[in-house]
């Protein structure tokens, strides 16, 4: 059902969430390797992020033409 899957911005505000909390466990960490790790999933949730603003910005455009 198309009312079940979650919209471009509540998957957008999802991976800002994802991004936020990763960047802060990456500061928190007291081992290099993890605050490594932590910082790969924190740039992944942004590129997520940034992909996902550009999709919703292409749904309003396709809306209004």
């Amino acid at each position: 059902m198309p009312g079940d899957e979650p919209t471009t911005r509540e998957l957008k505000l999802e991976q800002a969430a994802r991004e936020r909390d990763e960047r802060r466990r990456e500061a928190e960490s007291e081992l290099p390797d993890d605050a490594k790790q932590h910082e790969r999933r924190g740039e992944k949730a942004a590129y997520l992020k940034e992909k996902l603003a550009e999709r919703e910005q292409a749904e309003q455009e396709a809306e209004t033409d």
